[in-house]
């Protein structure tokens, strides 16, 4: 869930600061006081498009943060990422300067909205004028379908289906392409092949012939060397380890004197008996060390063969990344090979490939329209139950599926076969029509909401965000709106910017957002209301007359039914 948020530089807000805990979270304030401010914060930390126009004047930059508890699999993944993680919560910061570059931080690791949509989608919904818009077209009434028939293990299936159905496709189609000009390309490629394979060139061999080449080129030069400093180190007068014994038994007559000379003294003998092992290392390397002209001239020639084939057929500038290239194109050619080698016959038995592809394809896809239509019956009378709490009793709401025949693979798109239509009709009279031709925006906004509350019941979702949810509605509907948000908020952390008492008479936790005397929100002019404060508030939302003693009454009579609502 969503813990709190802070604001900065957004707007009319100069400062804020807003606490949120479980259950329905009320923003009201008159309108221009920055209520609406305060979900575009959130839209900015959640990953939404960045506007240096929002960045308050005589600031530098927005800077708007949220606190979030996330499930542990999300924190370790974080974890893993960078981020600091504290108690299970995380916070994403967002930051727009007023040159219009944009930051973003998870947990105070930088990150991008992309991976902040990752994070944040599966657990918090807005729901805005946008959301509605949503709503009309098709492919998100079947993704809300989906969530509700719970449909995501078996759309999984499908899509990996149609995945290897397109590229057994793609091969085919490349396949009957490429056989029209078979003898030249099978030419190539066995010039290709024959060509490595004489050679038959092996990962990292280049390092290791290079690396012996220098060894062998170099014996005289190490010979010389490592005996020079052999014979500094063991020669029986004066050599080094001689001086060492010396200085070694100086250093033993004075064990147990002190403990910190002690220390130094063992410091002293790990360091000479380490070099003593160095001195038999080296003493063995130049044992094995000796010339071998035959070997050299063949590393040189394999490492001029190999070169010449990078040359030849190699891909990259780099040669080390065109040698690595060079190993996986044989890999490629000898499939390529194979596959116009078998000509026609690999073609049939490619294509009982993808027949046998369809008939599983079609199997899944099937079974998603058999789960979908199970659903919609389901579906379309929640909602309409809904819609009847919603002050609606006359309306109804149908989920309609219209389904491909799918002889043709051109039936089959990401989804499916089935497109999904949402009908609506306001009262028993009238024909169910698309969302779209009769839903007034009121009318959208309690279906949206309507829906909202049937998929909470088996959603993944924890926070939901409302704006302008009662856009178009009022009175005796208003306070069903409220009720319903109510509920809503039993099943997960409810959050909403309303002007309708109605709506705000049902919060767990109500804020008012006002604008100070110069016009500005500080951290001071966000306040929870509770008790007297918050009858105030209802009274002004209800009349504009906060300070009418009817007005009062009026709002004391509001939270009374809702508390007798509660109740029952």
């Amino acid at each position: 869930m969503l813990r709190e948020i802070n604001i900065r530089g957004l707007g009319v807000i100069e400062s804020a600061h807003i606490e949120l805990s479980p259950g329905l979270t009320v923003l009201s304030g008159e309108t221009g006081a920055g209520k609406t401010m305060v979900l575009t914060a959130l839209s900015l930390i959640l990953g939404a498009k960045s506007d240096s126009e929002l960045v308050r004047k005589g600031e530098e930059r927005i800077v708007a943060s949220g606190s979030f508890e996330i499930s542990d699999e999300v924190a370790a993944a974080l974890d893993e990422e960078g981020s600091v993680i504290e108690d299970g919560t995380v916070i994403i910061t967002r930051t727009v300067t007023a040159l219009g570059k944009s930051r973003v931080l998870i947990g105070g690791a930088l990150a991008t909205a992309a991976r902040v949509g990752e994070v944040t989608d599966p657990i918090i919904e807005i729901h805005a004028q946008a959301s509605n818009a949503k709503l009309l077209k098709s492919t998100f009434q079947r993704e809300l379908l989906d969530r509700f028939a719970q449909l995501e293990i078996q759309l999984g299936l499908y899509e990996n289906e149609l995945i290897k159905y397109r590229e057994l496709e793609s091969r085919i189609k490349e396949l009957r392409k490429r056989l029209k000009e078979r003898d030249e390309e099978m030419r190539l490629l066995t010039a290709f092949l024959e060509s490595f394979d004489e050679i038959s060139p092996k990962f990292g061999e280049l390092d290791e012939i290079e690396n012996e080449i220098s060894k062998l080129g170099s014996v005289e030069l190490l010979n010389t060397e490592l005996s020079r400093a052999l014979t500094i180190l063991e020669d029986d007068d004066e050599s080094i380890f001689t001086q060492l014994n010396r200085v070694r038994k100086s250093l033993e007559l004075t064990k147990g004197k002190d403990q910190r000379l002690d220390l130094i003294v063992e410091s002293y003998l790990d360091n000479m008996y380490n070099l003593q092992e160095t001195a038999g290392d080296l003493a063995s390397y130049v044992t094995g060390l000796e010339a071998d002209p035959i070997r050299f001239d063949f590393l040189q020639l394999r490492k001029q063969r190999i070169n010449a084939l990078i040359k030849k057929y190699g891909q990259g500038e780099d040669k080390a990344i065109a040698y690595e290239n060079l190993l996986q194109q044989a890999d490629s050619a000898r499939q390529e090979l194979h596959d116009l080698a078998g000509g026609d016959d690999r073609l049939i038995e490619m294509q009982g490939q993808l027949e046998a592809l369809f008939s599983n394809l079609r199997k899944l896809a099937f079974g998603l329209t058999l789960a979908r239509r199970s659903s919609c019956e389901s579906l379309s009378q929640l909602v309409t139950a809904e819609l009847g709490n919603l002050s609606m009793p006359h309306a109804t709401f149908v989920v309609e599926l219209s389904t491909r025949a799918g002889e043709s693979i051109s039936d089959y798109h990401a989804t499916g076969l089935d497109e999904v239509s949402f009908l609506f009709s306001s009262h028993k009279q009238a024909a169910n029509l698309v969302l779209t031709k009769v839903a007034s925006g009121g009318e959208m906004s309690r279906v949206m909401l309507a829906i909202d509350v049937v998929l909470a019941r088996n959603s993944t979702v924890s926070t939901y965000i409302f704006d302008e949810v009662d856009a178009g509605v009022g009175g005796k509907a208003a306070i069903e709106v409220g009720q319903r948000l109510a509920m809503l908020a039993k099943d997960a952390q409810v959050i909403v910017v309303t002007h309708l008492a109605q709506v705000a008479a049902w919060a767990d936790r109500h804020y008012v957002v006002r604008k100070s005397e110069n016009g500005s929100v500080t951290q001071s002019d966000v306040e929870a209301v509770e008790g007297a404060s918050r009858v105030i508030e209802i009274a002004r939302m209800l009349s504009g007359q906060e300070e009418s003693d009817r007005a009062r009454e009026h709002a004391e009579e509001l939270l009374n039914l809702v508390r007798e609502r509660m109740i029952s």
